[in-house]
């Protein structure tokens, strides 16, 4: 197996292997997960594996999460769907950085995506590296969220587009998460920089040192956390990914955000999706 890192600080594309044989492979296995928690995502070509082998192989991770929007495969649990075609009304979830539900208590370890159908230009995906972020961020600023929690929504991010009701039963079903805006990560003990799109607010920055005056809470919180969201779009945190049919991506959800670019209409991109439950943050 060869790796080649893509950039200096994320991504590298595996060449010479076939997922479905890590599936039994422990040494193999074992050197993906190496070269994951290295690299962050990982990228590889021409893996026809079926879907029953895909699932198998992100299972070597460990278990997997339906979605509670987007459904999973009816014959394979776990296997999220995401087929885009003409007739696909617009959604506007793909287009933000993000990480993967971090509205849930124990947000996804990650995830694998396969490619089925794309267009020949378009529908690109970029990745960004967390720990770069975070380890880039000015002293003072770093001091001042050590401490912050915040607050993850499904209800903000796909509730909005749903009727109130449906909204309202969505958001009592998975209720606002909590939390740090700084995590560790638990396999590598790197710090992190975690809020994402699915972040509406911090829970705790009103104090004494951040808020002189009530009114300073509202500019003070909110400008900081539209701050600390940019640092995701640094050109130098990214790695940028051209699918084509049977392309994989495998990516630490941990500590990288993902940006789906839908700049592909008229065109069909189907991918499909294994996401891994993952452990709560600190």
């Amino acid at each position: 197996m060869k790796i080649e890192k893509l950039t200096t600080d994320i991504g590298a594309e595996l060449s010479g292997v076939c997922l479905a044989e890590a599936i039994t492979n422990d040494d193999l296995f074992g050197t993906i997960h190496e070269a994951l928690l290295a690299h962050k995502v990982l990228f590889l070509r021409d893996q026809k594996v079926s879907k029953t082998e895909h699932v198998a192989f992100a299972e070597r991770f460990g278990a997997l999460e339906d979605h509670p929007v987007a459904g999973s495969d009816p014959d394979h649990p776990g296997l999220v769907c995401i087929y885009k075609d003409l007739d696909s009304p617009p959604d506007y979830y793909e287009n933000a950085w993000h990480s993967d539900a971090t509205w849930r208590e124990r947000p996804p370890f990650g995830a694998v995506l396969r490619c089925l159908e794309c267009p020949s230009v378009g529908g690109d995906t970029v990745w960004a590296n967390m720990v770069r972020a975070y380890d880039d961020l000015p002293e003072s600023v770093k001091v001042t969220i050590e401490a912050l929690f915040a607050r993850h929504s499904i209800e903000a991010s796909f509730g909005a587009r749903m009727p109130l009701e449906k909204r309202h039963a969505l958001k009592e079903q998975y209720p606002d998460a909590e939390h740090p805006v700084v995590r560790t990560h638990p396999e590598t003990g790197e710090k992190v920089l975690f809020v994402n799109s699915f972040t509406t607010h911090f829970v705790n920055f009103h104090t004494a040192e951040n808020v002189r005056y009530g009114q300073d809470y509202s500019p003070g919180a909110s400008q900081l956390l539209n701050y600390l969201l940019s640092r995701a779009a640094i050109p130098e945190y990214q790695v940028r990914w051209r699918w084509r049919p049977n392309s994989v991506a495998i990516w630490d959800n941990r500590c990288t955000q993902h940006y789906a670019v839908m700049d592909y209409w008229p065109a069909v991109r189907k991918m499909e999706r294994a996401g891994i439950i993952g452990d709560k943050p600190y």
